[in-house]
């Protein structure tokens, strides 16, 4: 007799979910080992910003290709090349010896990167039925909260204790679980018609998203000349720009504008970055402030932001339900202000406030956080037809991808403009309280998008009109009870 097998709702996503840990745990690991790999090349740690500004640039460039290219040759054997590609990478990165050959084996990561999520998202979409998406999507959020709280964990305790080199190869044995599950169970999903590339687009795509990603991440943090960032900032945008006018000219753009048509899908991208900014800032600040705030070492800070993660392996339990129950638009709505105050609370924090009440706090808001991902990033396919999903998963990842840096830049200028007003030129815990409050607010900002939605949105991926139909009384009845 055949051994049982989970069904696709549960299977696909933990086979995803491996590739997705590994990348958001790549992402953030190297950044506690770069004084170590420094000390090892013979140069000086702000020389190796390129092996971090590499690897998002090359997500950022190959991210708009990915859906063409899994309709075209397959998602499963995409998916499967991305892994390969990615773990190569990682090996690579472990035997390097030299900025050049990191900084080329970061490129080769990215290139996995970039195709391994946004394909691996596609195969769920397109093999879990609708009302099932969101318990699917709950497990591809916690790695991508997991990720980067556990790299600085990861990162200084192998750096301290083994060698930096194992931050790469760790990726290993994963990759090769991945690609063994993905060869078994991930089926070879195409595009229902095969259209011509488009070229054009990419490349005005490919460099406007990356000088503006590469701007948008260098304010702040003083990693080139002003006039470099706001070239980067105004070129990209000017691609960008230019891009808007091209799509709407041509049948198949590389990123499919007309997206934003839908209702759900707009508000949800649209509402999902602004409170996206606001979580990517976190990563940045809360190491920063735990260490420098309260002289805590990078593994004891490393632990107490890791409960955060905690909550949110807890909230997939919870998501389902809550949605079928309430609906989207009242879960997104009430939720943008739940998950902000928790993102804002650390403003509050100061020197005699004890670290349980922290830990317990940050696990709250691991939560709820988490709550807000998992049904923003099912919304945004609510409505979309099954033959647009591969765009659909573009577009989205991008936008995802623009938060990110624009999250770590909001934090780092508010510190920045912080110690100016208070004259002083090192970082303490008052410093942190104004930037906390900023993502924080942007964070709260989402619900604009959210309130605009029709009360309805999604019903058919949370199954409420279901749990609706059930509730409610069927006239027939209701007529002979009352006669």
């Amino acid at each position: 007799m055949a051994p049982h097998r989970p069904p696709a709702r549960i299977l696909l996503p933990l086979i995803v979910a491996c590739a997705l840990f590994m990348e958001n745990l790549d992402s953030t690991v190297l950044s506690t080992s770069l004084p170590a790999i420094a000390r090892d090349f013979g140069v000086s740690p702000i020389d190796l910003k390129l092996a971090l500004t590499s690897y998002l640039l090359t997500i950022a460039i190959f991210i708009p290709a990915s859906g063409w290219v899994a309709d075209r040759f397959g998602a499963r054997s995409v998916f499967r090349l991305a892994i390969i590609l990615f773990t190569l990478g990682s090996i690579c990165c472990g035997l390097s010896s030299s900025i050049l050959e990191i900084v080329g084996s970061r490129v080769l990561q990215g290139i996995g990167g970039a195709m391994m999520v946004p394909v691996g998202r596609l195969v769920i979409l397109k093999s879990v039925q609708k009302s099932e998406l969101v318990g699917a999507l709950a497990w591809l959020t916690v790695p991508a909260l997991i990720g980067p709280v556990v790299g600085p964990v990861v990162g200084g305790f192998i750096t301290t204790y083994f060698d930096w080199r194992w931050i790469f190869w760790i990726n290993v044995p994963i990759g090769v679980l991945g690609v063994t599950l993905a060869t078994l169970f991930i089926p070879d999903i195409r595009g229902e018609e095969q259209v011509r590339f488009d070229f054009i687009g990419f490349l005005l795509t490919a460099f406007g998203i990356a000088g503006f990603i590469t701007g948008s991440t260098s304010l702040g943090l003083n990693l080139m000349p002003w006039p470099y960032v706001a070239t980067c900032l105004i070129g990209g945008a000017a691609l960008l720009t230019v891009y808007f006018f091209y799509s709407r000219r041509v049948a198949n753009p590389i990123l499919d504008l007309s997206l934003f048509t839908i209702p759900s899908f707009a508000a949800s991208v649209f509402g999902g970055m602004l409170f996206r900014i606001g979580i990517g800032a976190l990563p940045f600040l809360l190491p920063l402030m735990l260490q420098l705030g309260y002289g805590l070492t990078p593994f004891q800070s490393g632990t107490i932001t890791f409960v955060s993660a905690i909550g949110a392996i807890a909230m997939k339990f919870v998501a389902p339900p809550l949605l079928r129950r309430l609906g989207f638009r009242t879960v997104l709505i009430a939720n943008s202000f739940i998950a902000a105050f928790f993102v804002g609370v650390p403003a509050a924090f100061s020197i005699g406030t004890p670290l349980h009440l922290i830990t317990g706090l940050l696990f709250v808001g691991g939560f709820f956080r988490s709550l807000q991902f998992t049904s923003a990033n099912a919304l945004s396919f609510a409505d979309v037809p099954v033959s647009r999903m591969s765009r659909a998963t573009s577009m989205t990842s991008v936008f995802q991808q623009l938060a990110l840096s624009l999250g770590i830049s909001t934090g780092a200028i508010s510190l920045q403009l912080t110690m100016r007003a208070h004259g002083g030129s090192e970082l303490d815990l008052a410093a942190f309280h104004p930037a906390f409050l900023v993502v924080g607010l942007i964070a709260m900002s989402s619900v604009i998008f959210f309130i605009g939605m029709p009360r309805d949105a999604g019903s058919e991926m949370s199954g409420r009109s279901v749990a609706v139909k059930e509730l409610a009384p069927d006239p027939v009845t209701a007529m002979r009870e009352r006669a």
